[in-house]
């Protein structure tokens, strides 16, 4: 009996241990993969909403609608395995990363589709307490905070405009990448406070609010773009302009240009005004911070007419040159992968932020009618580029860049 008791002993003793050493692997394999399970119950193929402002000519196919059975055959580095790599943390894009040297995931179960859909959202006002005024682009503090739990919770991270653009994605295994932008450069997206001498993001502010959820979500992020008419009052009074956009920057957050004073492009009727508007901005940037370039343009109101458009993407003002990578479009939809065929830059789509009223094409209706399999759902891995075999022929080859294209 004695025996009996020891041996019971012993063996309860290797499972606690076997249990506590597996705790620790399972937190540090990303984003859950029984959550990529939980979304069948939300509605099919997504339709453009009815009733919703379209600022682009035509309509826009989901890239990633799974539909096709054949994949993309090509000689292009295609790798067809039932596990791929997770990130080894490098953020390298080189395909001569050496594959073998960090952990595989099971594909089946994580079900990486990085042909799918990214948000880009698009945020404005932030406000204390509603009371009057603009609803459509205006949220509560609290409803942000709120916000960033249920995307955590989603397993929604961050990511930086540029890395989206460039496809350096990094996000872990199984989670969905997500980029914040933010228009106009009001006080309730930032503002300074002294706090005995020390300049510090105010904490009632969106950047504030992010940066103490970061504390508790620290794989969450504090990314995002701040869209800026240096015309314009700039992320509140305390501190100089320069103070502002310095300590953003030293946080990691990127600025782009949204015209000096906030004019719409629409009613622009020459080139050299829309020039005034975009290289004045870029000018005055130079002066708050000489070495920064704005690589992006946010379209205040929507785009001008297409034979001013040009001016929009590359102008010159007072001897400044200005050149636009990507060109932000008023929100409604997700934006396509970097790596899809659909993917165009100089019109990226983004999703408006919730409002104190919802709307159709809000974040908020997206969360509740975007499936995950539409999704952009990482592999963990920034050198590969994993897609299930039917999504392939989305991919657009160009694109990857010495990455490998992995097929499940």
């Amino acid at each position: 009996m004695k025996n009996a008791k020891n041996y019971f002993i012993k063996v309860s003793m290797i499972i606690f241990i076997y249990i506590a050493a597996m705790i620790p692997a399972l937190l540090l394999q990303g984003c859950s993969s029984v959550k990529l399970q939980m979304d069948d119950s939300l509605p099919g193929p997504i339709s453009q909403p009815q009733g919703t402002a379209d600022h682009r000519n035509g309509g826009s196919k989901d890239v990633a609608d799974g539909n096709g059975t054949d994949a993309a055959k090509n000689n292009t580095g295609t790798e067809k395995n039932g596990t791929v790599p997770a990130d080894n943390g490098t953020g390298s894009t080189d395909s001569s990363v050496q594959r073998d040297a960090v952990p595989e995931i099971d594909l089946n179960a994580v079900k990486p589709d990085e042909t799918g859909r990214i948000m880009v959202v698009m945020f404005h006002n932030f406000i204390e307490e509603y009371k009057k005024g603009n609803k459509e682009y205006t949220m509560t503090f609290d409803a942000f905070k709120k916000l960033l739990d249920t995307l955590y919770s989603m397993d929604y991270r961050l990511i930086s405009l540029n890395d989206y653009l460039n496809g350096n994605i990094d996000t872990p295994a199984g989670c969905i990448p997500m980029v914040f932008t933010f228009d106009d450069g009001t006080a309730g997206q930032f503002n300074l406070i002294d706090e005995s001498g020390t300049l510090k993001a105010n904490p009632r502010s969106a950047v504030g609010i992010l940066e103490e959820f970061n504390k508790t979500h620290p794989d969450f992020g504090t990314k995002g773009t701040f869209y800026i008419n240096l015309g314009c009052q700039t992320f509140g009074a305390v501190g100089t302009v320069s103070q502002r956009l310095e300590y953003l920057r030293s946080k990691g957050f990127e600025l782009g240009n949204h015209t000096y004073l906030h004019i719409n492009l629409k009613e622009a009727k020459t080139a050299a005004k829309i020039q005034e508007e975009i290289g004045g901005n870029q000018k005055k940037m130079y002066e708050l911070i000489p070495d920064y370039t704005f690589t992006t343009f946010s379209l205040p109101f929507g785009a001008p007419s297409k034979d001013l458009k040009q001016y929009v993407i590359k102008g010159e003002f007072e001897g400044v040159q200005y050149e636009n990578l990507a060109l932000m479009e008023v929100g409604w939809d997700p934006a396509p992968s970097p790596f899809s065929i659909k993917f165009d830059p100089l019109s990226t789509h983004r999703v408006r932020s919730p409002g104190i009223t919802p709307v159709d094409s809000d974040l908020t209706w997206w969360l509740a009618n975007m499936k995950r399999d539409r999704q952009y759902v990482s592999d963990g891995n920034p050198a590969a580029v994993t897609v299930p075999e039917a999504s392939a022929k989305y991919v657009d080859q160009a694109r990857l860049n010495g990455r490998t294209l992995v097929t499940y």
